[in-house]
């Protein structure tokens, strides 16, 4: 039976989607102004013609990235930190939230807390970069790895997750014989796939979207991952100066303005063509590892 909603409810109800619709628009726009500019020419960027749609279609922005050598570098870089950082911090984050998720076990609270503190109270920026350094991992991709390779909030998720499971069915793979690093691997991991792809998809795209880690740890340009190299991209006055060496560059309707804004789309679209397929897992499991018990 469906009950019917009162006015102070429906006018709620408009007042919300009036919100999230204006909300929504502030976050569309500027995209559709980057990936309208990128397929400009360059007479309607000088002039500030473009708005969400381009003028005067244009794809020698994209042509010439792709044959930029330093970005599919850079992008190289971007993808193996990704890869590596992704699985480093799911291991991690795995091997911790399950012990801690056992109420039988000493001192989870005490661990848990400390946990909690720093979420709380991070270390500041002066003493990572000593403790990097001393560590030897300046100017090495570890040193965007390794720091990172545990989120607190990821671990309470995945922690709050693993409570939810039902603790008889590790209870009768304990009594068939099969150890605590079986049942994790073998039993709970394959259940909690929903909670997995949540916490992949909050590695990746930090790791994706991550550059201050690397302005501060690589001097060396041939390391630099993605972001911070549309970060150099952004800051330099002329944009053109990264591309020199390509061929037909002068015959090209190019600027600045679309070579930066072409760059960023490039960069942006693993992520968007990823994020639909996750969509269902990753909102699935935020709900349940949020609020499960």
């Amino acid at each position: 039976m469906k009950i019917k909603a009162s006015l102070p409810e429906r006018i709620f109800d408009v007042f919300n989607i009036i919100i999230l619709c204006l909300a929504a628009l502030t976050i569309i726009i500027p995209v559709l102004h980057v990936l309208a500019g990128s397929l400009s020419s360059t007479n309607a960027l000088i002039h500030s013609k473009v708005g969400i749609f381009p003028v005067d279609f244009n794809l020698d922005n994209y042509f010439l990235v792709m044959q930029n050598q330093v970005f599919w570098n850079s992008f190289k870089v971007s993808f193996f930190v990704v890869a590596v950082g992704t699985a480093l911090n799911m291991v991690m984050t795995l091997v911790t939230a399950y012990p801690l998720s056992k109420g039988y076990l000493k001192g989870r609270y005490a661990i848990l807390l400390f946990i909690v503190f720093t979420m709380i109270f991070s270390a500041p920026m002066i003493p990572n970069y000593i403790l990097v350094k001393e560590l030897g991992l300046m100017n090495t991709l570890w040193s965007l790895i390794v720091p990172p390779a545990l989120s607190a909030f990821n671990l309470i998720l995945c922690v709050t997750f693993f409570r939810s499971l039902p603790e008889e069915l590790f209870e009768a793979a304990r009594v068939d014989g099969m150890s605590e690093y079986r049942i994790l691997w073998k039993i709970a991991v394959p259940l909690s796939m929903p909670i997995m792809v949540t916490l992949i998809l909050f590695y990746a795209v930090s790791h994706w979207n991550s550059y201050f880690s690397a302005l501060i740890y690589i001097t060396n340009r041939s390391l630099y991952p993605l972001q911070l190299y549309l970060y150099n991209l952004l800051a330099e006055a002329n944009a053109l100066d990264n591309y020199r060496g390509i061929s037909m560059v002068e015959n090209w309707n190019t600027s600045p303005q679309g070579l930066q804004m072409a760059s960023i789309v490039v960069a942006t679209a693993p992520i968007v063509m990823i994020y639909p397929f996750l969509q269902k897992h990753f909102i699935k499991g935020a709900l349940i590892g949020s609020l499960k018990e």
